[in-house]
């Protein structure tokens, strides 16, 4: 997971083994979107309740956050759209450690309509690229719908903290968002000349959907969009929290996150296997087969999906010590070049949940420079509820959630009833963002852009 920039924009490794990188990119890129078929509808599948008419097969919010939307209650979507990848210097100027030397451009994706139209935003998810397979296919949509479309990669990604975090250190919501609102600046005066706009809006799932409400309440002091449209796509409500629970999903693995490196393993063992038996390389139901492979209950798909995050978050602590040398995996001081075995950087780094990233790296890095805050005050400055007021009030902003999302302590999905009111759609599962393929749901995503008034 630690090393060279790939395809995506992300980070793989390059010094020692190449199916790490490939397992690693498929469960935190490909983990959450996959389809499955008739035999893992009948095993997740429960008693739908009178009341709903969602349709949203999978009840299960385990199953529902690994596999995805079965292909056939998938939203019909264009197979192909002008989606171009594109690249950008945020800051010139920056000296880079030779380790991260290709990481000096940001990497995003457009797709441009060839008359005036609306323009779309979107933030991916924890770790996640421009081009992964959220945001593409909210990009397809977007653009069947006539926009334009800029998909931006989290700025927790590596190739997000290396080209474009001010800090280095992302997760501080504030700091993010002005990160985020440099990139769309810069973005736009590449664009500005070359497209018309109608209107500008603003969508991004997961820890996008969060980043989206502190850009938007951004955006509404400076000024340079004037987001028409937000949408927040199942939110955290505090990033402490639910980093915790999903550190807290590597308990299941057996024998504990000490057992990691074994489970890990296990992983691989699944993955080469199928990949050996796969003739279409990595097809749609390529998670269905190494889920089926690992015949996985609920205990171990929380494990496979703390494990997910676990491998997400080691390459962004990783870049972020290198980038501020900072001490915390690698020492402080050495000096790392491209040429540098990181293999025992990558085993410390899969070690270490994101807690422990926030209370030992994190929050001492930033009480520097907020003295006065203690490590509560911190942590509730990196939730929603810090922002309560301005989300209740904002009514171009939106909320598309689950009610059963497996990032959320219980008891939080109220937060979104309680401050968004009538603007709040929660789903009666899908788990975290397991229906987000769904036809409801993007059917939903579209109309929150396009009806009431002009674009």
């Amino acid at each position: 997971m630690l090393g060279k920039a790939d395809d995506k924009g992300g980070s793989s490794c390059h010094h020692k083994s190449l199916s790490v990188t490939s397992l690693g990119t498929i469960i935190s890129r490909k983990l959450f979107g996959a389809p499955v078929v008739a035999l893992l509808l009948s095993l997740a599948m429960l008693v739908t309740p009178a009341a709903w008419s969602y349709d949203y097969p999978l009840h299960d919010r385990f199953v529902s956050t690994v596999v995805g939307t079965p292909v056939e209650y998938e939203a019909d979507l264009p197979d192909h759209i002008p989606f171009k990848k594109r690249r950008i210097e945020i800051f010139p100027d920056r000296n880079l450690p030779d380790v991260l030397w290709y990481g000096r451009e940001l990497i995003y994706s457009v797709a441009l309509q060839k008359r005036r139209a609306p323009l779309i935003f979107l933030i991916a998810g924890t770790g996640a690229s421009h081009n992964g397979g959220k945001n593409y296919n909210m990009a397809r949509a977007f653009y069947q719908a006539g926009f334009h479309v800029v998909s931006l990669s989290s700025p927790t990604l590596p190739n997000f903290v290396i080209s474009a975090s001010k800090t280095g250190v992302p997760g501080h919501a504030e700091k993010d968002a002005e990160d985020i609102y440099r990139v769309m600046e810069r973005v736009w005066a590449t664009l500005e000349h070359k497209i018309e706009v109608s209107s500008f809006n603003l969508t991004g799932y997961s820890l996008g959907g969060f980043n989206a409400a502190f850009v938007s309440r951004l955006d509404d002091e400076r000024g340079a969009f004037n987001f028409r449209r937000v949408l927040l796509i199942n939110p955290p409500v505090s990033l402490y929290n639910s980093i915790s629970l999903l550190d807290r999903m590597t308990d299941n693995i057996p024998g504990g996150v000490d057992n990691f490196d074994k489970f890990f393993e296990e992983l691989m063992s699944a993955f080469t296997e199928v990949y050996k038996e796969t003739d279409d390389d990595l097809g749609d139901d390529f998670l269905l087969k190494v889920y089926e492979a690992l015949d996985l209950q609920n205990e171990q798909l929380a494990a496979l999906i703390g494990a997910s995050f676990r491998l997400t978050s080691a390459s962004l602590v990783f870049t972020s010590d290198v980038m501020v040398d900072y001490g915390y995996i690698k020492p402080k001081g050495l000096v790392l070049d491209r040429h540098s075995d990181l293999t025992t950087y990558n085993a410390v780094a899969n070690r270490l949940g994101f807690t422990d990233f926030y209370h030992r790296f994190f929050y001492p890095y930033y009480k520097q420079e907020y003295p006065d805050k203690s490590r509560d005050e911190i942590i509730e400055s990196i939730s929603l509820r810090k922002i309560t007021d301005y989300l209740r009030d904002s009514d171009k902003i939106t909320v598309m959630h689950n009610a059963d999302d497996v990032i959320l302590e219980p008891g939080e999905i109220d937060f979104f009833a309680d401050t968004f009111g009538s603007r709040a759609k929660i789903y009666p599962y899908g788990g975290h963002c397991g229906n987000i393929n769904h036809r409801d749901n993007v059917a939903h995503m579209v109309a929150t852009f396009t009806e009431g008034g002009s674009l």
